[in-house]
C-alpha cells in the first residue's frame, strides 16, 4: 500500500511539472512575437562589477533572454508557484532547476492575463543574484515584437567536437550557433536552454576572471565563458587536445548565424 502511494505521488509530481512546462513554454513562445512595455529596472550582479551602482538600469522592456523552450524541457525541473501582483498585473512564478551540473537557476514572472514574462532572475546554485530584471510599471497594453526562433543548425555538435577533439561540453549544455570573430577565430554559443556560454577559439589569451576559463592549445587559445563555477569551467577545456578551426567548415560562412 506505502509503495502504492507512494507511485501516485510520484505520478502526481510528474503531471504537475508537465503541466508547468506547458504553460511556461507556452508564455515563452507568446513572448517571441508580444512583449510587455513600461518601465523596468534591471540589475546584473555577475559578473562582479568595480562600483555596484553600475550594475543596475532602468529600460522600458526586459532584456532579450535566448530562451529555448524544447532544450528547457529537456534540461530543466520547471514548478509552479502563487505570487504577489506585480506592476499592477496577477502573475504566476515559474521556477527552474537544472536536472545535471551547476548552472544558474532562475525564475520567470508570467502575466496571467497577457501570458508574456514581467520579471526573471537568475541565480547561482548557492542562491547568490546574478541577474534580475522586474517591470515596476506596465503599459496598458503588450507591443507586438516579431522575433523569430532561431535554429540549431544540424550537425554543429559533431563540428565543434572535431574541432576541439577531447572538448567536453559542461552538463546540460550543447552547441546553438557558431560565427567568426572580426579578431579572428570563432565563437560558439552554448546552451541548456536559458543558460548560454561562450566558447571562443581566439589567437590570443583572455584573462582568467570569475566566469572565464582559458587554456592555450598549441598556438591557439580556448576560452569558455559564462555564469558557471570555475571547476567546470576548467574541466570542460581541459582535455582539449589540438584545434582544428577548419573542421567547423560551412557553419563558419556567415556572422549571422548567431541572430
Amino acid at each position: 500500500m506505502r509503495r502504492f502511494l507512494a507511485l501516485l505521488a510520484l505520478l502526481s509530481l510528474s503531471g504537475a511539472h508537465a503541466d508547468a512546462i506547458d504553460d511556461l513554454s507556452s508564455a515563452l513562445w507568446r513572448a517571441r512575437t508580444l512583449a510587455a512595455k513600461g518601465e523596468a529596472e534591471v540589475s546584473v550582479l555577475f559578473p562582479p562589477r568595480a562600483v555596484a551602482a553600475e550594475s543596475a538600469r532602468r529600460a522600458d522592456r526586459l532584456p532579450v533572454v535566448p530562451f529555448r523552450p524544447a532544450l528547457i524541457r529537456r534540461h530543466f525541473t520547471v514548478t509552479r508557484a502563487d505570487a504577489p501582483p506585480l506592476a499592477g498585473r496577477d502573475v504566476t512564478r515559474f521556477d527552474l532547476t537544472p536536472n545535471v551540473g551547476q548552472a544558474a537557476h532562475w525564475s520567470i514572472w508570467v502575466d496571467r492575463a497577457w501570458n508574456v514574462p514581467l520579471a526573471f532572475e537568475e541565480r547561482m546554485p548557492d542562491g547568490t543574484l546574478a541577474r534580475r530584471a522586474a517591470f515596476t510599471r506596465v503599459n496598458a497594453q503588450p507591443a507586438r515584437r516579431p522575433r523569430p526562433v532561431p535554429t540549431m543548425p544540424a550537425g554543429l555538435r559533431q563540428a565543434v567536437l572535431a574541432a576541439l577533439p577531447g572538448l567536453r561540453f559542461p552538463p546540460g549544455f550543447t552547441p546553438t550557433a557558431v560565427a567568426a570573430r572580426e579578431a579572428g577565430g570563432a565563437e560558439v554559443t552554448l546552451s541548456d536552454g536559458i543558460n548560454v556560454l561562450a566558447l571562443v577559439i581566439a589567437p590570443r589569451n583572455v584573462r582568467t576572471a570569475p566566469g572565464v576559463a582559458s587554456r592555450r592549445v598549441g598556438p591557439d587559445f580556448v576560452w569558455l565563458v559564462g555564469n558557471l563555477p570555475d571547476t567546470p569551467l576548467r574541466q570542460a577545456l581541459a582535455g582539449i587536445q589540438e584545434v582544428k578551426a577548419g573542421e567547423l567548415g560551412t557553419f563558419l560562412a556567415g556572422k549571422d548565424s548567431k541572430k
